[in-house]
């Protein structure tokens, strides 16, 4: 079974709106949104693996990412460590870097969008705050 560690980034601007990409159409859990961020790589910090990953598909300089939670899920074809990060001070505006579509919406609605099961703890607990 394959095992990954992601590295994610909960981009957050100072109205309360969080940046959300969204899958491509031929991806593990094809069209749902997402936080953006990516696999951790061999000798990488989760934090180092978030800044690299958000610089890469969003086309951010995230400064001082804070840890925000971390979770396990298993799919039936893969297991997942997910390392959540709270980015707030960044260089640049992001944008789908990847060619996937992104955009800013409110903490509060996060609910609304279509999201991998694997999120919705960090989505409660975000909408919570919110």
């Amino acid at each position: 079974m394959k095992k990954l560690q992601i590295a994610v980034g909960i981009i957050r601007n100072p109205q309360g709106e969080i940046f959300i990409t969204q899958r491509a159409a031929d991806a593990h859990m094809a069209n749902k949104w997402e936080f953006p961020g990516g696999k951790i790589e061999e000798g990488e910090t989760p934090e180092q693996a978030v800044v690299r990953e958000l610089a890469e598909e969003v086309g951010i300089d995230a400064a001082m990412p804070v840890f925000f939670d971390k979770l396990e899920y298993q799919f039936p074809d893969r297991h997942i460590t997910l390392w959540f990060w709270l980015v707030e001070s960044w260089r640049g505006e992001p944008w789908g870097k990847e060619g996937q579509p992104g955009r800013w919406v409110a903490q509060k609605a996060l609910l609304a969008d279509a999201f991998p099961p694997a999120n919705e703890p960090v989505i409660a607990k975000l909408v919570a705050q919110a």
